[in-house]
């Protein structure tokens, strides 16, 4: 065989791999387009336990036909605080078998049928649905193509291996022993990490082994270092993102490493188990055996860590601690591509930021049971929430999600101004703290920015906003006599011009901080009504 025709079926083979990724990654983000939103909705609506989140997170990489897809919007969820960190292992869990869909797709469709030169025919019927359609039937044209070329990749694959076969055979690979076969998961590894698609690593090794190129104990092992490899893209994705991110991500990492640990032991009795009950399995479906092997070390490792998912929790707490709270914790920039999403993780990072700048001002006016806070910590919190919310991009300058942009925006510019009088003014409060002659006005403000905080802790808006604004109208009652009297006391010498122009610059920034405190109760309850909430 001269050189010509040794390169022409490994180009055959690279070519229909191509060809198989580019398939995968066109329906991918034709499917995205077509049910993204509504199956990343559902993971969210359908994610009550690990359970839920495991059938969950299975459909939804099935749809999607990218566990990664799944795995990143659940690390996402995670960090904006719409699901717990338990409940979305159950996601990362159940997304593993999903991902085993291609290949019985692969083998039955592929392999049995034969489907590569019919589908040559739904590919030009996608292209023209995608040149000539409009809206949702485009998308499905798309969808459609991508479909088409992963069994024209598939087809291709088969004729390079069958001719790749040739000269290549199991024995030219590492042998079927304890280091071989580790040697063999550390190929699987590198295949994945370099193509980003485990996908892709079944289907080739599924071609090998149907091309008789590979045996199936050596495709076995490759298999499951594809299943390890692809935690790759889950661990990159969560750098620099927040611990409750990074939990999730490298859950899926420790989870398939276990699971490969256990599915390499698994080859032999799986193997024995197969020649004894199907003893002509191997010899004449050799690739239906492999993705049923696929299907079984992922299935078994799903039914033995379930019921210990809170475990597998408290584990990954402790691997990765928390460090100090951050009030941006939810803002993970993976949830900018679905911008409700983002609002939601904006909304929870107000929320916290509320509290604590309420609390401080409190603490300034002297209520013992109120904590201060870094308030040059907190400036950077806020500044990150605006440039974060900056980033969101909503298609239409209308509608609901519109009004909680905007309510929102205009709540983080009150907080802002009113960190600047808590900041830039303090000594103004410290007046207010040790003059007797405010003292009413004072406790006022103390009662009702405690049971303001109450109210937002425990979710209730609208009392937020009337008690912010019922304190306002009274201090205003209040403090509207005093300018006169102050003003008064110094014509006549009882108190000097700098201490009553202190008094009357104390009463400015109550009523400013006051107003403050109204608008932003008030624009925080316009933002959760657009939400329905």
């Amino acid at each position: 065989m001269n050189l010509l025709e040794n390169i022409e079926p490994i180009l055959q083979s690279l070519g229909g791999l191509g060809l198989f990724l580019l398939g995968i990654i066109i329906m991918t983000d034709g499917l995205g387009n077509l049910a993204g939103n509504t199956m990343r909705s559902a993971l969210m609506r359908f994610t009550h336990s690990p359970i839920s989140g495991a059938v969950t997170g299975m459909i939804t990489t099935i749809v999607l036909r990218s566990s990664s897809a799944t795995t990143v919007a659940t690390v996402g969820f995670v960090g904006a605080g719409l699901i717990g960190f338990s409940e979305s292992l159950g996601i990362i869990f159940g997304a593993n078998i999903g991902t085993t869909f291609t290949g019985w797709i692969v083998v039955l469709l592929g392999f049995k049928l034969q489907l590569g030169n019919i589908m040559m025919l739904f590919l030009f019927l996608g292209a023209l649905l995608r040149l000539f359609a409009n809206g949702r039937l485009a998308t499905f044209g798309y969808v459609l193509a991508g479909f088409s070329i992963i069994f024209v990749g598939i087809a291709m694959m088969q004729d390079g291996m069958g001719t790749f076969a040739n000269f290549i055979n199991p024995d030219m690979l590492p042998p079927d022993t304890f280091t071989g076969r580790l040697k063999l998961v550390a190929m699987g590894i590198i295949f994945t990490a370099i193509t980003q698609s485990s996908s892709a690593g079944v289907a080739v090794a599924l071609s090998a082994l149907f091309a008789g190129a590979i045996n199936f104990e050596q495709a076995a092992a490759m298999v499951i270092g594809m299943d390890v490899g692809t935690t790759i893209t889950a661990a990159l994705a969560t750098i620099g993102q927040s611990v409750e991110a990074r939990r999730t991500g490298f859950s899926h990492v420790i989870y398939n490493i276990m699971t490969a640990i256990g599915a390499f032991f698994l080859i032999t009795p799986f193997t024995i188990a197969l020649e004894s009950f199907f003893p002509t399995a191997l010899s004449d479906n050799a690739e239906i055996s492999l993705v049923a092997f696929h299907t079984t070390f992922n299935f078994i490792g799903l039914i033995i860590v379930l019921p210990f998912t809170n475990n597998f929790a408290h584990l990954m707490t402790k691997l990765i601690p928390a460090k100090k709270p951050l009030f941006t914790n939810t803002l993970d920039t993976i949830l900018l591509e679905q911008p409700p999403i983002a609002l939601t993780a904006v909304q929870n990072s107000i929320h916290t930021e509320i509290v604590a700048l309420l609390s401080h001002v409190n603490a300034i006016l002297g209520d013992s049971k109120s904590t201060r806070v870094d308030m040059n910590a907190l400036q950077k919190e806020l500044n990150k929430t605006h440039a974060y919310i900056d980033q969101i991009s909503l298609e239409s300058e209308s509608g609901a999600q519109w009004e909680r942009l905007v309510a929102m925006i205009y709540t983080l510019d009150h907080m802002q101004r009113l960190h600047e009088r808590c900041e830039e003014d303090e000594n103004r409060a410290i007046t207010l703290q040790n003059s007797e002659r405010f003292k009413k006005e004072r406790d006022i403000i103390i009662s009702s920015i405690s049971s303001i905080i109450e109210a937002v802790e425990l979710k209730q808006w609208h009392r937020m906003y009337k008690l912010s604004y019922k304190t306002k109208a009274v201090l205003y009652m209040h403090l509207k006599p005093y300018r006169q009297t102050i003003i008064t006391q110094i014509a006549r010498g009882e108190i000097d011009v700098q201490k009553g122009t202190d008094y009357l610059e104390s009463i400015r920034w109550l009523k400013r901080v006051s107003w403050h405190i109204t608008r932003i109760a008030y624009h925080y309850e316009e933002a959760l009504l657009a939400t329905g909430k």
